[in-house]
C-alpha cells in the first residue's frame, strides 16, 4: 500500500522515536516558517507602494498566526507524549 494513503496512526499509539521525530519536524516547519517571514517583513520594510506593503503584512501576519499554531500542536503532542510514557 502506497505510505501516503494509510491510516495515520493516534499519537498515543505511536512509538516513542516517531514523536521525537515530530519534534524534529515541528522544528523544521518552525525553521522555514521563519525564513518566509524575514522574507516578508524585509518585502514589507522595502514596498514601493501601499499594494505590495499591505500584501506583505498579510504574509507576515498569516506567518505569525501559523508559527503559534505549530506551537500549539507541539504542546499538545508534548501533552500526549507525556502521558503515555512508561
Amino acid at each position: 500500500m502506497n505510505p501516503s494513503l494509510q491510516k495515520p496512526t493516534p499519537l498515543a499509539h505511536m512509538p516513542a522515536d516517531d514523536l521525537g521525530d515530530l519534534g524534529a519536524l515541528f522544528h523544521r516547519l518552525n525553521n522555514e516558517l521563519g525564513i518566509i517571514l524575514s522574507h516578508a517583513e524585509l518585502l514589507e520594510a522595502k514596498a514601493g507602494d501601499e499594494i505590495s506593503r499591505s500584501r506583505a503584512s498579510q504574509v507576515v501576519t498569516s506567518v505569525l498566526d501559523a508559527m503559534g499554531t505549530a506551537r500549539s500542536i507541539r504542546s499538545r503532542v508534548s501533552d500526549i507524549q507525556s502521558r503515555f510514557q512508561v
